[in-house]
C-alpha cells in the first residue's frame, strides 16, 4: 500500500479541502493508495472566520504545533500532496525545504496572488513570490484550471490540469420540489456571496412581471426588491437536494485576476444535477459553459436579463440546457474521469 501525506491548508468544511483531497479518498484505496488528510486549521476556526468571530493566539501556535509532529513524521510515507500551502507567511525558500518526500503541490485558486493583495500588502518584500520555489521543487503539479496551469508551467515542467470535480454517483438529476415561483439558485460561501450583488438588478426587473425565488445556499443573500429571497445554511447531507430544487444556477464574478484563476465549481455542481447555467464569462467559466448549449454567458446587466427571461420562459430549453450539462460534467468534470489521473501520478512519484 502507497501512504500518502496530505497536508490541506483548512478542514474538510472548505469545499477545496472536501473535493480535492477527501473526496479521492475511497478510490485511492481501492488502487492501493492509503491517503491521509492534516489540515493546518481546523473546521472551527473556518466557522469562526466566516462568522466574525475572535480567533485565539492560543488555537494558532496549537495548529503550528500539530502541524510540525506530523510534519516529524513525514518517512512513514511515500509522498505528499500539499493543497495550497504548509504554513501560511513562511517564505518560499523554506517551505519549499520542509518536504523531504516527493510531493505534489495542488492548487485550485489564484494562490500565488495571496501575498501581493492589499490585505497581505505588508508581506510584499519577503512573500510576493513564494509558490515559486514550492511550485519549482514539486514532483508534480497539479492545477485546477488553465489559468493555473499556464502559471505553473512557468516554473515547473511537469503539471497537470486537474479540474475540481464531483461524483457522478452523488451528484446526480432529482425530482424537484414543486413551487408556484421559478427558482434561481446559487451555492457557495460567505466570502464568495458578495458577488451576488452583480444580478441583483436583473432579479429584480425580472420579478416585477413574475414569481421569482432567489435561494442562497452557504452565504449572506443581499436583498433584492420584488424577489422571494431564501437564506439556507450550507449542509454537505443536504445540498445535492438542495441543488435539485433549482430551475436555474446562476454564478456571477467580476473580471479581477483573482476571479480568473477560480475553477467555476458551482458550475459543476448545477450541471451535474442537470440544471442549466448563468455564468460571467470570466476565467474556466467561458470553457465550462457552452453559451447556447448547456447554459448561457452574460456580461453585462442587459445580457443577465436577457439570460434570466430566456430561461426563465422556456422549461424545454431548461430540460434541453441541463441535460447537454450534465453530460458535458459526466465527461470531463467527474471523479470517475479525474480519479485514474491522480492514481497515476501518486503511483509514478511513490
Amino acid at each position: 500500500m502507497i501512504k500518502v501525506m496530505g497536508l490541506a491548508l483548512y478542514g474538510d468544511k472548505a469545499a477545496s479541502t472536501r473535493y480535492r483531497l477527501f473526496q479521492y479518498k475511497s478510490l485511492l484505496e481501492e488502487n492501493g493508495i492509503e491517503l491521509e488528510v492534516f489540515s493546518l486549521l481546523s473546521n472551527e476556526y473556518l466557522v469562526k472566520k466566516f462568522n466574525g468571530e475572535r480567533i485565539s493566539l492560543i488555537d494558532i501556535l496549537v495548529s503550528v504545533f500539530n502541524r510540525i509532529k506530523i510534519l516529524l513524521k513525514q518517512k512513514k510515507y511515500d509522498c505528499a500532496i500539499v493543497h495550497c500551502e504548509i504554513f501560511p507567511l513562511l517564505p518560499g525558500k523554506i517551505e519549499s525545504l520542509i518536504l523531504n518526500i516527493p510531493f505534489i503541490y495542488d492548487f485550485d485558486d489564484a494562490f500565488y496572488l495571496k501575498y501581493q493583495s492589499k490585505r497581505f500588502q505588508f508581506t510584499s518584500p519577503f512573500l510576493a513570490n513564494k509558490f515559486f520555489p514550492v511550485i519549482k521543487r514539486a514532483s508534480f503539479v497539479t492545477a485546477g484550471n488553465n489559468t493555473l496551469l499556464n502559471y505553473a508551467n512557468s516554473i515547473n515542467e511537469n503539471v497537470f490540469l486537474l479540474p475540481t470535480v464531483v461524483d457522478t454517483v452523488r451528484y446526480k438529476v432529482l425530482k424537484k420540489t414543486v413551487t408556484n415561483a421559478l427558482t434561481v439558485g446559487w451555492i457557495g460561501s460567505p466570502s464568495t456571496a458578495p458577488y451576488l450583488k452583480g444580478i441583483s438588478k436583473s432579479l429584480s426587473i425580472l420579478a416585477e412581471s413574475q414569481d421569482i425565488r432567489f435561494v442562497v445556499i452557504g452565504g449572506k443573500a443581499p436583498f433584492i426588491k420584488n424577489v422571494d429571497v431564501i437564506e439556507l445554511p450550507w449542509n454537505e447531507d443536504t445540498e445535492v437536494n438542495e441543488i435539485n430544487n433549482f430551475d436555474i444556477g446562476v454564478m456571477p464574478l467580476p473580471d479581477n485576476p483573482w476571479e480568473r484563476g477560480k475553477c467555476g465549481f458551482k458550475l459543476i455542481q448545477y450541471m451535474a444535477c442537470g440544471l442549466p447555467v448563468i455564468a460571467s464569462p470570466v476565467g474556466v467559466n467561458s470553457e465550462i459553459v457552452e453559451h447556447g448549449v448547456n447554459g448561457f454567458l452574460a456580461e453585462t446587466q442587459e445580457e443577465w436579463e436577457t439570460a434570466l427571461s430566456t430561461l426563465i420562459a422556456d422549461s424545454d430549453l431548461r430540460q434541453q440546457m441541463g441535460k447537454a450539462g450534465r453530460e458535458k460534467v459526466e465527461r470531463e468534470y467527474s471523479l470517475q474521469v479525474t480519479g485514474p489521473k491522480l492514481v497515476a501520478l501518486l503511483k509514478s512519484i511513490s
